[in-house]
């Protein structure tokens, strides 16, 4: 059986104890004819049973036995009270049941009737007395009333509060999924197309027939790109907090020119001695610079990249030059990615700044500068014109 269950049969055990009391005692209090004692009685212990179903229509029924009686039926000589005991114990208990769970104006008239009732049956001056202690009774039953209603309260927006830090855990674990895809997929998917398209350029007698599967190798690995790029973009939220993982750091950064020259970019380095930096800046870096030679493969290729690296007086700068296109690039080889915000979200998230911008020449610079050790973002905003190539 369930809790309530055993609730229930607590109130019919109760009440039929009551009722027990009260029937015999009625001749005691009140001269009542033996035929109508079992029904007086019933009015004085039963509306109990009311208690959890409809604790205000209990009280109605026990109030108006409690008008009624005393104006029926005489007391007894030795025994000055209106009502049994009895009866005041169960219409307290019904006024205390409404005061906690029926509606503030069923509450208000249920207290004021109740009092105005035992000011005006009960003896001398006890009527005073009992509409204080029912007052008392009303105000005790509205506290639980509220104390309840404000923890039920906090518990559902504690609920809210679990579903909505679930959410954004979701959404955060996206954002680093698509961040990380975008750094490490793209950036070999664009060699793989770079590769496929200046093959025919770099390697001396290939036929027409090995140029056109060339041509079409990188036609099928740019649509795959660009399928990758629309899927981040689903992935991507707002808010992205920075890694704090294992990565690639400033200790892999010659690995990454080396690759990208095996796809056959031209890249001169200009590295000077650097601090050493924290792993979130030395994964910064190294992201924001796989990012910018991804960048240069797709839109400007063989075009002449140089890479400098320099240290500054609170941390690290790097600045990544391309020149104009060596070959023209056509529209649908070209498509809008997350390149450059991704590149600004990382040099924030560890309070840096990064600016990309075009040059005179037709190229594109990137040019970062990052603290030895991640800071907080937000004192200073990244700046930079941002355009439709990248």
């Amino acid at each position: 059986m369930t809790t309530g269950q055993w609730v229930d049969l607590l109130v019919v055990f109760v009440s039929l104890v009551l009722y027990a009391i009260a029937w015999p005692t009625l001749q005691v209090t009140h001269h009542v004819p033996a035929g109508v004692q079992p029904v007086i009685a019933g009015l004085a212990a039963l509306p109990l049973l009311l208690i959890r179903a409809n604790p205000a229509l209990g009280w109605a029924i026990s109030a108006a036995g409690a008008l009624v009686i005393p104006i029926v039926y005489e007391r007894t000589d030795d025994f000055d009270f209106p009502w049994q005991v009895v009866h005041v114990m169960v219409i307290m208990a019904l006024l205390l049941a409404v005061s906690m769970r029926s509606p503030l104006p069923v509450v208000a008239v249920a207290w004021m009737a109740t009092a105005l009732l035992f000011l005006a049956d009960a003896p001398g001056q006890d009527g005073r007395g009992w509409a204080v202690g029912l007052t008392v009774l009303v105000l005790f039953g509205l506290l639980i009333r509220w104390l309840v209603l404000s923890r039920r309260q906090l518990a559902e927006q504690e609920e809210v509060n679990e579903v909505e830090r679930a959410r954004r855990a979701i959404l955060e674990e996206k954002a680093r999924i698509a961040r990380d895809l975008h750094d490490v997929v793209a950036h070999h998917m664009s060699l793989v197309v770079v590769q496929a398209q200046s093959a025919p350029y770099r390697i001396d007698g290939v036929s027409p027939e090995v140029k056109a599967e060339f041509e079409s190798i990188g036609a099928t690995a740019r649509e795959a790109l660009n399928e990758i790029r629309g899927m981040l973009g689903v992935l991507r939220s707002d808010g992205q907090e920075p890694e704090k993982a294992p990565a690639p750091g400033l200790d892999r950064v010659d690995e990454l020119i080396d690759a990208s020259r095996r796809a056959g970019m031209t890249v001169t380095v200009d590295r000077a001695p650097l601090p050493e930096l924290s792993g979130t800046c030395g994964l910064a870096l190294y992201r924001i610079l796989q990012e910018s030679l991804a960048n240069v493969a797709r839109h400007a290729p063989g075009a002449p990249v140089r890479v400098r690296l320099s240290a500054t007086a609170d941390g690290v700068e790097l600045v990544v030059t391309n020149e104009a296109a060596a070959q023209e690039i056509s529209a649908s080889g070209s498509s809008g990615g997350h390149g450059i915000a991704g590149m600004r979200d990382r040099a924030l998230s560890v309070g840096g700044t990064l600016t990309a911008h075009p040059t005179p020449g037709g190229g594109f610079a990137v040019h970062a500068r990052l603290p030895v050790v991640a800071t907080d973002p937000g004192a200073e905003s990244v700046t930079g014109p941002v355009t439709g190539r990248f």
